[in-house]
């Protein structure tokens, strides 16, 4: 039996749809603390929601975060942390991404960090701190929401 063959014209380029790339997300544990199950379990929430993760596992310094979110190309990092130096740490991300005119990258972060302290990093320009019991969902569509600036 002879197939028809039925030609179909390509689209213009007026009627392409974009295609959208999906959201890239560099997660990392940052300065010397050593609590990894959250991360793991965010990442994988994030990686089943859709979102391509890169995971850099424990013990990175500021700058080795920043410099592989630059090369990932990655439209958000990340931070977890339980060690009490968020501030600091945080802080010093946001300072490299600035150098690195890189401010771009959205920077989230999650752990046990006080009130006080989540209101001030979002003053400093973290998007938003996930505290322990944070729905995964709830990280998820955050992420999703994302607009690089």
């Amino acid at each position: 039996m002879a197939r028809s063959a039925t030609k179909s014209t390509p689209a213009k380029p007026s009627q392409r749809k974009p295609v959208e790339r999906r959201k890239r997300v560099l997660l990392a544990k940052i300065g010397l603390d050593g609590h990894d199950r959250g991360i793991k379990v965010v990442a994988r929430a994030l990686r089943d929601g859709g979102i391509e993760v890169i995971y850099l596992g424990l013990h990175h310094t500021p700058a080795e975060i920043v410099a592989s979110a630059i090369q990932e190309d990655a439209d958000a990092i990340g931070l977890s942390i339980h060690s009490a130096a968020h501030m600091t740490l945080f802080e010093e991300v946001l300072k490299l991404l600035k150098k690195e005119r890189a401010t771009d990258i959205a920077v989230f972060g999650g752990g046990i960090i006080p009130d006080e302290d989540i209101r001030e990093l979002k003053k400093q320009g973290i998007r938003e701190i996930f505290t322990p019991g944070a729905p995964l969902d709830e990280i998820v569509q955050f992420v999703k929401g994302l607009k690089r600036k």
